[in-house]
């Protein structure tokens, strides 16, 4: 046949999304040679690019295989094919990338070590045997050490490594498993780890990895560098090792994660569903919340909780850590001091980890893009993204349709920032909460790296929350040139649930989280919101709780409960039984009293998480917390099962906004406990009386405006048993239900609906210049 021959085709082929450095290139070699094929493959700055000739039928069928057998780590965006004059050319070959044009490659997640990396970690007759930096085409770190795009290894941290001859012939021929896997290494020519004592001294261990597990043995604590930064690593099973590393972190009851060395070690202390086996096994490895068999288990790891989070080996080092120690669970927490950014270089570690570590077990493979372990927890409606970090980021989240470039800065607890572009928005890793100086320097310089890798020069506006005192807002206000869009929290919140979904139509958005900025300045977060990316109305919220002492009162919610019950009972108070009442001494008592009374420094607060701390409280539920959130979260722990009694609700139809009010319901409770019912079975009660005062003022909103979506959002939906309760309700009652999975229903999720709601914005006032532009020059005719 000659290239004028029209039974023959070919054709140039576009594929978008994460296609660098996950096989894509040798898949489409392969799929080539294998259907006799001519043309190229090369990687660019938009993802790869194919030119493919031969007859019809067959040009068709490679483009079936590509659609429907890529490799397990690709995730394809958009395929564009369009013909092109045949060249009559013979073979197929791989090209060096190109990278020139616009950059709109996708970078993949790190991801765990694969199976047969492992099989070969472990096989003495292998020459990369207990090699700790082990990886292939199909696996190991990607966006941690990746400093542009395209993914090519001068553009990692791998480049510094020139390959010995057999990792070259490996990496240049497209039949093996290594072929362009760009942090491929071994023993000879790779990256190597060393053992550091507590002084940051080099011990020259023959076996460094050996000898950190006979620290670890031994009750000490090592400072391990892994993909995203180090990890604060000690024998989970040893009480003393386990108080010692919480003091030396000021972690006095936060949970631990664990890291065991297989999943049936994990399932000999705690309950792992199908669900959560296949979440903990994932590619991404993220922490996973399972359900303990026994108080008694780990004790100290997760104190006050029924959960533990959990997760497996998910790099070389790991799997031969845990082949060393003799311990089965290992606690693999962040190395970081309270809620500071993950330390991921030599420097910081060194400075911050000192009088922490007893050791440091360190690495020359820079880590160039820092990221924390992602948190997972598993619902009946599914998983759900509690942190998303590590084997998520930067894998973008796919929206409706095309967006200008936005660049969304989210709110100030569990920051994230967010850039749309094109139908894509791209999350960052979890940054934290700005108030820490070294939270908010990364805040800057991940805005900036990103807007690198994503090649946005400049946004064409940028989003912030309207709470005057985050520092995300006044970082925003600083930007100059660049159009500016405050958006509400709430609305934030329910949009994010709306653009995770793809759901363009209005509905209710059921918004319970701890705090927000309200248009009227006020503190919300319990909130009935009927709308969608244009707009909202609040139609519903709660009786707000009294905070004296501001945001003290959050560390210390007994100063709710106690503002609370001076509203209820006045001077009857202290003719009440309650236990934890008569520990309050007499001038703190007052004091609370007089700001109460007199709204000194006593701020009213409509957040849900509020509403949660004061029943904690009311029970004696950790009426002083020890971390954000731990009162709401050890009531969700205490709930009885199978309880389904709950508290009248009442509302205030007479109020605009309708008002929940519970305080009739605290004042149930105290009852119940006077009368002796358990804790756990006042805590279910409790838990039963909100899901079913918010399916009730979901009907009432949906009998006037006829909507019947629900779009559930807030941090508070990180509690399992109101969203399972809520959701079931809302779903028995004839809504639909949306709620969260790929994006933190928390502030982390926040920066995704600032994104959304902006870009409609931005496009309706480029609308309105334009319209007015075209009047004026109409006019001036």
């Amino acid at each position: 046949m000659t290239c004028c021959d029209p039974l023959l085709k070919r054709k140039k082929i576009t594929v978008a999304g994460i296609v660098q450095g996950v096989g894509f290139r040798p898949f489409v070699y392969n799929l080539a040679i294998k259907l006799d094929l001519s043309g190229f493959v090369t990687n660019n700055v938009s993802g790869v690019f194919i030119e493919i000739e031969g007859e019809e039928e067959t040009v068709a069928l490679f483009e079936k295989e590509l659609k429907e057998h890529a490799p397990p780590l690709a995730h394809i965006t958009k395929i564009e094919s369009k013909p092109t004059p045949m060249l009559g050319t013979s073979g197929f070959a791989i090209r060096k990338s190109d990278g020139t044009g616009e950059k709109t490659a996708l970078i993949t997640p790190d991801c765990d070590v694969c199976a047969e990396c492992v099989k070969e970690l472990f096989d003495k007759a292998d020459r990369r045997y207990r090699y700790p930096f082990i990886n292939c085409t199909n696996c190991g770190p990607r966006f941690s050490i990746v400093n542009d795009v395209p993914y090519d290894r001068q553009y990692t941290s791998m480049a510094e490594f020139k390959m010995c001859k057999e990792c070259e012939a490996e990496y240049k021929n497209p039949a093996d498993r290594r072929y362009h896997a760009q942090p491929i290494a071994c023993p000879v020519c790779g990256p190597a780890v060393k053992l550091f004592n507590e002084q940051f001294d080099d011990l020259n261990c023959k076996n460094p990895i050996e000898k950190t597990a006979k620290l670890i043995d031994d009750g000490m604590i090592v400072a391990v560098k892994g993909i995203g930064g180090y990890h604060l690593v000690a024998d989970a099973t040893n009480e003393t090792a386990v108080k010692r590393l919480r003091e030396k972190k000021k972690r006095d009851e936060k949970p631990f994660a664990v890291m065991t060395k297989e999943i049936d070690v994990l399932k000999t202390f705690a309950h792992v569903g199908v669900r959560e086996e296949a979440l903990i096994k994932s590619v991404s490895r993220p922490i996973t919340l399972v359900r303990k068999k026994s108080d008694a288990t780990l004790k100290g790891v997760a104190p006050g909780n029924k959960y533990i989070g959990a997760m497996l080996p998910y790099t070389p080092i790991h799997h031969l850590l845990m082949s060393e120690v003799k311990s089965d669970a290992l606690i693999m927490t962040s190395a970081n001091i309270s809620d500071e950014p993950i330390v991921f270089t030599e420097d910081e570690a060194r400075i911050k980890l000192k009088g922490i570590a007893d050791a440091y077990l360190v690495h020359n493979r820079e880590i160039l893009n820092r990221a924390d372990d992602s948190i997972e927890r598993m619902m009946k409606h599914g998983p759900v993204v509690l942190r998303r970090s590590r084997g998520y980021t930067p894998a973008p989240i796919m929206l409706s349709r095309e967006h200008p470039k936005i660049l969304a800065v989210g709110g100030e607890m569990k920051n994230t920032f967010c850039f749309t572009k094109g139908n894509l928005a791209f999350l960052s890793q979890h940054i934290g909460d700005l108030k820490y100086e070294s939270v908010y320097d990364s805040f800057i310089s991940w805005i900036e790296r990103f807007h690198k890798l994503l090649d946005i020069k400049k946004p064409d506006a940028i989003a912030y929350d309207l709470h005057p005192s985050y520092l995300s807002h006044k970082y925003a206000l600083e930007q100059k040139d660049v159009p500016l869009f405050g958006i509400q929290h709430h609305h934030a919140h329910m949009v994010s649930c709306m653009a995770e979904n793809h759901v363009e139509q209005d509905g209710i958005g059921i918004i319970f989280d701890g705090t927000g900025y309200g248009d009227d300045g006020q503190i919300w977060g319990s909130e009935f919101l009927v709308g969608g990316v244009d707009g909202y109305t609040r139609m519903a919220t709660i009786k707000p709780i009294p905070l004296p002492g501001g945001e003290r009162a959050i560390r210390e919610p007994y100063r709710m409960a106690l503002a609370v019950l001076l509203e209820l009972y006045g001077d009857d108070l202290p003719n009440l039984d309650i236990e934890w009442l008569r520990d309050i001494d007499e001038n703190t008592f007052s004091n609370i009293r007089k700001m109460t009374e007199q709204k000194i420094n006593t701020p009213m607060s409509h957040g849900m998480g509020r509403v949660f701390d004061t029943a904690g409280a009311l029970l004696d539920i950790k009426p002083v917390a020890s971390f954000e959130g731990q009162t709401a979260m050890e009531l969700e722990m205490a709930c009885a099962e199978n309880i389904t009694d709950s508290y009248p609700v009442v509302i205030d139809e007479s109020r605009q906004p309708v008002t929940l009010d519970f305080y009739p319901l605290f004042r149930q409770m105290i009852n119940d406990r006077m009368n002796n019912v358990e804790v756990p079975v006042i805590a279910a009660k409790f838990h039963n009386s909100v899901a079913k005062g918010a399916f009730a003022v979901a009907k009432k909103i949906r009998g006037i405006s006829g909507i019947d979506h629900v779009f559930m959002s807030g941090g508070v939906f990180q509690n399992a048993y109101l969203s399972d309760k809520l959701g079931e309700m809302l779903e028995n009652g004839g809504f639909t239900v949306f709620r969260h999975s790929r994006v933190p229903p928390n502030d982390g999720g926040l920066s995704l609906g600032q994104a959304v709601i902006t870009a409609r914005r931005f496009e309706k006032m480029k609308r309105e210049e334009s319209l007015h532009v075209r009047r004026g020059a109409d006019e001036s005719y």
